[in-house]
């Protein structure tokens, strides 16, 4: 993979347009189509600055490997394999958008990381075929919510919620990803610093051990672990995640968070929460009677009342009749002098 020139492969938007193409300096060479497939370009160029950036690509399956780095375990153990989990395509969220914090959340932390794409078909492939399946590495920031980790049972709130995976802007291709430099800056300080080499599981293990059990496609994202500390991130922070060539070299790539990051009102908060401003209740509609039905028992109910009304009255008499004065005179009826 280090022998190779590497190129850069951005996907951006333009005129409502979505397109993919090579990133040279400040302009941007259009190509045919996801560079997964060919990297055949069009002719045509733009500046950067004419286009906004999207996320690299669109997977169809967002993997994530837990545990990767010695200075992220703390007292846990070392795992013995990758530790798996899975995010959701809709988590991923491009360069400079905003991560949006659902309402009752708690705790949610940053995760710089190298993100490995997938560029062919993969299944059961050995460590030794996987570099043939890899396109390129970008940066990524795993999102995750710390109370929900501990709380539930899946990591589908604390990993998988929207807006929980920023990625790209862009993915080095022919680049080597064995000895690359992350770096994550919280409001420009430097927060998370550690080489790839320090991988417990390297990315070709990471590729080979998850093709065993998911069939990895084209454009197929893997977050590779984060290192060290991470910390709560709170509204208006701006997060960014480097991925560096070499000792200190130009960046390859980076992901930041849009500086409006802040709770969500489409979630409810837990109660007696501070400065709530919306919640969200839910209720069942009350089952209504088809009206054959209504007139079918109401039908039913009238001439049982024109049958029985009559009897009621003459048994009512027939019992004043008999002695029964305790009985109160029936309203609507006229009781005998006798």
């Amino acid at each position: 993979m280090g022998g190779a020139e590497m190129i850069v492969c951005v996907r951006y938007e333009r005129r409502g347009t979505a397109s993919y193409g090579v990133l040279d300096g400040d302009e941007i060479r259009e190509l045919e189509g996801p560079p997964f497939e060919s990297l055949r370009e069009t002719g045509r160029s733009l500046a950067r600055s004419e286009v906004r950036l999207l996320s690299p690509c669109q997977p169809s399956k967002v993997l994530a490997v837990g545990l990767n780095y010695k200075s992220h375990l703390g007292d846990r153990p070392q795992p013995e394999y990758p530790s798996l989990f899975a995010k959701f395509p809709t988590s991923i969220i491009g360069h400079e958008d905003e991560i949006v914090l659902p309402g009752d959340s708690t705790s949610v932390h940053y995760e710089g990381e190298l993100v490995v794409v997938i560029g062919t078909r993969a299944k059961n492939v050995s460590v030794a075929e996987a570099p043939r399946h890899i396109f390129g590495v970008t940066a990524g920031n795993d999102v995750s919510e710390r109370t929900w980790q501990r709380a539930d049972l899946q990591w589908v709130r604390a990993k998988g919620s929207d807006t929980f995976g920023p990625l790209g802007p862009a993915i080095a291709r022919g680049i080597d990803y064995h000895d690359l430099l992350i770096e994550t800056r919280l409001n420009g300080e430097l927060r998370q610093s550690e080489r790839t080499r320090d991988m417990l599981f390297s990315v070709e293990e990471i590729v080979s051990y998850a093709s065993r059990y998911v069939t990895l496609l084209p454009g197929d994202v893997i977050y590779t672990g984060t290192p060290g500390i991470t910390e709560a991130m709170r509204p208006g922070d701006v997060v960014e995640v480097e991925v560096k060539n070499g000792g200190g070299a130009p960046v390859v790539c980076s992901g930041r968070t849009g500086s409006g990051l802040e709770h969500s009102d489409r979630a409810p908060r837990h109660k007696g929460r501070k400065n709530e401003r919306r919640s969200i209740s839910h209720t069942s509609p009350i089952p209504l009677m088809p009206l054959p039905a209504i007139l079918l028992v109401s039908s039913l109910l009238m001439v049982t009342w024109i049958v029985a009304h009559p009897l009621w009255d003459w048994l009512f008499l027939g019992l004043r009749c008999a002695g029964a004065h305790w009985l109160p005179p029936k309203r609507g009826t006229i009781v005998s002098p006798f």
